[in-house]
């Protein structure tokens, strides 16, 4: 009866607490569920192997199979029955009732349960580090982590894609990793490539595979840009923002400048002449005093 008396002054208390959540998150625009299971699955996993019981940390039970729209993304209860079903197993808990072990799906370094829900909420807003769980791996060739959004979640699926189309991991072993922050981005990268497959094919008199044209855009179009971005220090410009963000807008500038001046700056000219347009107000200044003072222009002044 005590510990029936205590799961209801908690659950309360809990019930406050969401609601707070609720509001500051609205307050922020900030997402406010769990990541839902069907979103990972768009990662395209290559299988999955059965890893039996663990312990894993409670911090990184991130989503959900089913049940996804019952909790909020702190894995609290939302709905007046799941917040009755967690006032049960609270009411149990402290009458040192042991509850079984959950069932989740390890995607990356994140869990989505299959089973458990109401237990991983208890252990959540108990303050609970580690708890015993079945799990399930999925191997999935771009990992989840525990602090990904819903709209992480989707650009990660539209990578996997990207590299199940490209197998760029297999051709290019040292690739490194191309993260956008914008959706609908990565269908832009196979237009490139597929644009360079076919101009290649011109110029050569021959029919060029895609693979060797994957090869040939990341090798000679996309790292070369990269490296540029590196080394003006571009990305300190842009914050938020990624080397494929920058990599997209200096293609399309190298574009517009190849069609405004009749010749292709490569790389690192529209690098540069993207920094002298559209960074920061200061470096534009310094690189237009930087023109005057190569072409020898005099100022005009009236006194």
């Amino acid at each position: 009866m005590r510990g029936h008396l205590q799961a209801e002054t908690e659950a309360e208390r809990l019930e406050r607490r969401v609601k707070l959540l609720e509001l500051l998150h609205r307050l922020r625009g900030e997402p406010d569920e769990l990541l839902p299971f069907h979103q990972a699955l768009a990662l395209r996993p290559k299988g999955e192997h059965h890893l039996g019981l663990r312990t894993i940390e409670v911090d990184k039970v991130v989503g959900s199979v089913d049940r996804y729209e019952d909790f909020d993304r702190h894995f609290l209860p939302k709905t007046p029955h799941t917040l009755e079903r967690w006032k049960r197993l609270r009411a149990l808990q402290l009458e040192g009732v042991e509850l079984p072990p959950i069932e989740v799906y390890q995607v990356g370094e994140a869990y989505f349960v299959k089973d458990g829900h109401h237990r991983v909420a208890l252990a959540k807003a108990t303050g609970q580090k580690y708890m015993d769980a079945y799990v399930i791996a999925l191997d999935v060739p771009v990992p989840v982590e525990p602090g990904d959004t819903l709209k992480d979640l989707i650009l990660k699926a539209e990578y996997a894609h990207f590299l199940e189309q490209t197998r760029l991991k297999e051709l290019v072993p040292d690739a490194e990793e191309i993260r956008f922050t914008a959706l609908g981005r990565y269908d832009l990268l196979l237009d490139h490539i597929a644009t360079r497959r076919y101009f290649k094919g011109l110029e050569e008199g021959r029919e060029v595979s895609w693979e060797e044209a994957v090869v040939d855009w990341y090798q000679n179009l996309y790292r070369p840009t990269v490296e540029a971005i590196r080394r003006l220090g571009l990305l300190r410009d842009f914050p938020g923002r990624t080397e494929a963000d920058l990599y997209l807008w200096v293609m399309d500038h190298r574009y517009f400048l190849a069609q405004e001046l009749g010749v292709d700056l490569g790389p690192e000219g529209a690098a540069r002449s993207y920094e002298a347009r559209f960074g920061p107000c200061w470096k534009r200044l310094g690189g237009w005093l930087k023109w005057l003072f190569k072409h020898s222009i005099q100022i005009p002044f009236d006194f």
